[in-house]
């Protein structure tokens, strides 16, 4: 368990939730002091107002904290992670539940690990946090392992490029893979041109780094299939299509879709979950070099469709075209991938609420279900049909871009459909990859998002776990 849980111990300090319509009830239930000296300083039980309240011997004897109304709908179930960080440090336990459904305490442990959370590869860590006691009826070693696979995705994703380039990303993914005795195939530099994968190569191969894909596979061979395809671009400058200086200030966030679908799998491997998983990692840097690949390029693709080259900024839909075109060839039973692709979702959904694309409507309602209730929000926006033909070429089977500026993360979406196979449940997130300012559950810095709640949905459909062969 990471050390920012607890083990049961009787000396661990209870955290009471107080909502305005709970407050006065709950004060027979407290030590007598506590309501003296909360009553002294005015307390009141606002959402996310806290108040350390001492035992007689001068020691922290409890805690209070405001939530929102039990029955508020939408109410954030998240907030108690900001206790993590209020708090002094010591072992604490929830007195209470902090809310009306049975959920409401899980989400509260969860948040509390996510908040405890800092990026400390270069020494400025510091913060000591305060360590929680899972409630009882929490499953405190699934929560510990959802915990410590978002760190991990985090860490990749805020790691600079100098130390997160290609090499660096794959011996990553070979570290999750060895913990789960996964196994992996590597295909790097020109082999990828010999095993016909032409667009990860060529968005790739003007970075000193070769381009290379990882290709993990777990779980035994008759189980449902589930692969999840990652954009790794570990850092991207717009190749010859180069973008300005303020644009380039985040994108060593560029793999974070790569990220997020280690997080994933890593939740997946480490609960067993009754699947074979395949988690395909097109990794690369988009370069400028002598032989990097320039706007008029044509190249066929793993499908054998070929794609002119708009933009070369547009880099991440073509690596992640191969990876999809090779995922459907086994036809798996879902597919998802995750890629930081447009600007335009940003501009639509803002940095919190990622869209996404399914062409499957059951899919798509459980998605938007799971995601509500594990308060990790996504958006269905649509694969609109009419819009296809802005992705027109007069000289290749279709373009990297879209002919106007408009709809630029449906284009998107609908250029990654071209390569997907009739019959395969597909669903495109097009995320952010990164928290700009922090808030409970989710500091500042890289963030894998969707990953939480995609575990929750394949643990509902696929939650048996694997019989021992």
């Amino acid at each position: 368990m990471p050390t920012l849980f607890a083990a049961a111990s009787t000396k661990s300090i209870p955290v009471w939730f107080v909502t305005n319509e709970t407050w006065k009830g709950l004060q027979g239930d407290l030590p007598k002091e506590a309501v003296a000296f909360a009553t002294a300083n005015g307390f009141s039980p606002m959402p996310g107002r806290h108040l350390v309240c001492p035992a007689p011997s001068g020691a922290i004897g409890c805690v209070l904290f405001g939530v929102e109304a039990f029955d508020k709908p939408g109410r954030d179930g998240l907030a108690p992670g900001r206790l993590a960080s209020l708090l002094p440090p010591g072992d604490y336990h929830f007195a209470n539940a902090p809310g009306a459904t049975a959920q409401s305490s899980e989400l509260a442990a969860l948040s509390w690990g996510l908040s405890s959370y800092r990026f400390g590869r270069y020494g400025k860590n510091g913060q000591a946090f305060a360590r929680l006691v899972p409630p009882a009826q929490v499953d405190a070693a699934g929560l510990a392992r959802t915990v410590t696979a978002i760190h991990g995705a985090r860490d990749l994703i805020n790691t600079p490029t100098n130390d997160m380039g290609p090499s660096a990303l794959e011996a990553a993914a070979r570290q999750v893979a060895t913990r789960h005795k996964a196994k992996v195939r590597i295909i790097k530099g020109d082999a990828l041109l010999r095993q016909n994968f032409p667009l990860i190569h060529a968005v790739g191969r003007a970075s000193d780094d070769p381009p290379r894909l990882v290709d993990m596979t777990w779980g035994p061979a008759r189980a449902p299939k589930v692969t999840l395809v990652g954009k790794g671009v570990c850092f991207d400058t717009g190749g010859l299509d180069i973008k300005p200086s303020s644009a380039m200030l985040l994108m060593k966030k560029d793999m974070a879709g790569a990220a997020t679908a280690l997080a994933l799998g890593e939740m997946i491997m480490g609960a067993k979950l009754n699947v074979r998983l395949r988690v395909l990692l097109p990794i690369v840097e988009n370069s400028i070099s002598g032989n990097a690949f320039r706007p008029g390029d044509v190249y066929k693709s793993r499908k054998g469709l070929t794609v002119e080259i708009g933009n070369t900024d547009a880099e991440g839909r073509l690596i992640l075209c191969d990876a999809l075109a090779l995922a459907c060839e086994e036809k798996p039973q879902v597919l998802f991938d995750f890629a930081t692709l447009t600007g335009a979702a940003r501009v639509a959904l803002g940095p919190d609420l990622p869209p996404f694309y399914c062409n499957d409507d059951a899919l798509a309602e459980a998605i938007t279900t799971t995601a509500f209730a594990e308060q990790d929000p996504v958006w269905r926006l649509p694969l609109w049909d009419a819009y296809d033909a802005m992705l027109d070429s007069k000289i290749a089977s279709l373009n990297n871009v879209s002919s106007g500026p408009f709809a630029g993360s449906i284009t998107a979406a609908l250029y990654l459909r071209r390569f997907i196979e009739t019959g395969v449940s597909w669903a495109h997130f097009d995320i952010y990859g990164w928290t700009p300012s922090t808030k409970p559950g989710r500091p500042e810095g890289g963030e894998p998002q969707t990953a939480r709640m995609l575990f929750a949905l394949l643990k509902a459909r696929y939650g048996s776990p694997r019989q021992k062969s």
